[in-house]
């Protein structure tokens, strides 16, 4: 097996590892077992005919690390913003949270909650805290590339700009909010372990990441305001609560160490900044046992329960499925994305995303003056949640259970369309509309009943975006390849889909300032919507199989 480099740094931390007990050559050789495994792509039942370049040994993360180095980029100008320390690298290391616990959230929980090491490992002679720690330093490897493609270049920019000193510190910081991060999010599944079992335990888990990305998304809200500036001067104004926003104890230390501003408020959140990591740490390393322990509480299923169908519900779905073709895919992908674990592990947080954004942009816009609020046209800030729209759509043909697709190929299924528009559907009416309905009765309390119309048409503007993205991307039978091919370049195909949605939103603006406007608008969607719906799913097996 290839000797990666990583584990060649990693050697000169043996007598670390070795301190805690932990048999070093053992999770060595556990570690480059799981980085050969990740760089292997493991074909799908309907790649035999890929190009050979694409069934060659490839590391598919560290090739999509690209648009976090872009994501990078926009970080710079916080590094020159006023001459505080606190507030421009609070909001610096606000950003670089964001980015790193919704990775955590999305990328790496899979890797935290697996459980095949203990059906692999456990029955070997391998120390069962040598096993845990492999698995925390497989995460912690990718989370350093994941840490210097997100913080290289601005590093480097800030070392240009303010020394060295700045560099080091802003070094160590970063070093200590990665661990925090891990051993937070750890610590965090370890109590839900404790408590909850079996099926139950996998709702609650995928409940607990979309709270984390809600609170990802509140916390750096009031983190931005912590900070009063008036006339281009910043100050800062001491409030209790902002000891729990932990971006600003490190914003605090390196104010602290560049200016010499030693107040009493810097100091403790300094202290807070080096005693919540390491203490993060020292607590999964004493608990991680009972971790792995508890983990197996994810093989147990329960007992599957019979659930009537409604006379209500079959109406429904004979209202939005015309054949039974196609309520069979409805039911098909409604219960693959409820029961789909990996699925809801990269979908289920985005959902929070959708709900939060729209409000953040109302906020950010009107300082929370209601009344200002409620006579604009700021409601269609409601777009924003349709970013959920083409992630979900490109995620929709990943599967845990990837190899039983072989039954599209032994099915009688003569036309494709059914399968599609049926998937697509389900996606549409048992996830998306959730959230949307939420935000309309939101919106409804914020705006008043007179945004009624401008909902309806943003809602057939979705189910029309939702058709645009599936015309767009990929064509693929429906969790029909492995989560393995998920981190592929698409980045740039995410955000040229997401230009569409701006321009919904442009023209949705547009319509508002004609009466009747919008009521036309709401024509024209309609319209759109059924002559693409009626033509977008016309695909062959001849082109699914390309």
């Amino acid at each position: 097996m290839k000797d990666f480099r990583t584990l060649k740094l990693l050697d000169r931390l043996e007598k670390v590892f070795t301190s805690f007990d932990i048999d070093y050559k053992s999770m060595r050789k556990i570690l480059q077992v799981k980085l050969t495994m990740d760089g292997r792509r493991i074909p799908t039942i309907f790649s035999q005919n890929a190009p050979k370049k694409d069934k060659e040994t490839s590391n598919q993360y560290i090739k999509s690390l690209w648009i976090y180095v872009l994501f990078g980029l926009f970080m710079i100008p916080f590094l020159f913003i006023g001459d505080s320390f606190l507030f421009q690298m609070s909001l610096f290391y606000g950003i670089f949270t964001f980015f790193v616990m919704t990775s955590m959230i999305s990328d790496f929980s899979s890797v935290l909650l697996d459980i095949r090491d203990r059906n692999i490992l456990f029955p070997k002679p391998v120390n069962r805290r040598t096993i845990s720690t492999a698995k925390m330093v497989h995460v912690m490897i990718y989370l350093f590339f994941l840490t210097i493609a997100l913080v290289g270049i601005p590093l480097i920019v800030g070392l240009v700009k303010n020394g060295l000193i700045f560099f080091l510190v802003s070094v160590i910081n970063i070093l200590l909010i990665d661990i925090f991060v891990v051993g937070l999010t750890a610590l965090i599944y370890l109590s839900i372990l404790l408590f909850f079992d079996g099926e139950k335990l996998k709702d609650i888990i995928n409940y607990v990441q979309i709270f984390l990305s809600l609170a990802i998304m509140i916390g750096y809200q009031l983190l931005a305001r912590s900070f009063v500036i008036i006339d281009l001067a910043i100050s800062f104004e001491p409030q209790w609560w902002q000891v729990f926003i932990f971006p600003m104890w490190y914003g605090a230390i390196m104010d602290m160490i560049m200016k010499g501003d030693f107040q009493p408020i810097y100091l403790l959140f300094s202290a807070l900044g080096i005693i919540f990591p390491l203490l993060s740490l020292w607590l999964y390393i004493k608990f991680n046992p009972a971790f792995e322990q508890n983990l197996q509480k994810l093989t147990y299923q329960g007992k599957a329960k019979e659930k009537r169908r409604s006379k209500l519900s079959q109406l429904f779905l004979k209202l939005i499925c015309r054949t039974h073709e196609e309520r069979t895919f409805f039911r098909f992908a409604g219960l693959m994305m409820k029961n789909e674990r990996d699925f809801k592990l990269k979908v289920y947080p985005s959902l929070g995303f959708s709900v939060v954004i729209p409000f953040i942009f109302i906020m950010n816009g009107f300082n929370t003056d209601f009344d200002q609020i409620s006579n604009n046209n700021s409601y269609l800030s409601i777009y924003f949640s349709l970013i959920i729209i083409p992630t979900t759509m490109m995620l929709l043909k990943f599967s845990g259970k990837y190899k039983g697709s072989w039954i599209y190929r032994v099915a009688p299924i003569v036309q494709l369309k059914p399968m599609f528009s049926g998937t697509i559907k389900a996606f549409i009416f048992k996830l998306y509309l959730p959230v949307y309905l939420l935000l309309c009765v939101l919106f409804l309390a914020l705006f008043g009943v007179y945004v009624l119309p401008d909902l309806i048409v943003v809602f057939i503007n979705s189910c029309l975006y939702a058709v645009i993205c599936f015309m767009i991307l990929k064509k693929s039978l429906p969790f029909s390849e492995s989560f393995e091919h998920v981190n592929q370049n698409n980045g740039a195909l995410v955000f040229g889909l997401m230009l569409i949605a701006g321009l919904f939103a442009g023209l949705h603006f547009i319509s508002t300032l004609f009466s009747y406007g919008i009521y036309l608008y709401l024509v024209i969607s309609i319209v759109i919507l059924w002559m693409l719906w009626k033509k977008g799913f016309d695909i062959t097996w001849e082109r699914v199989m390309q």
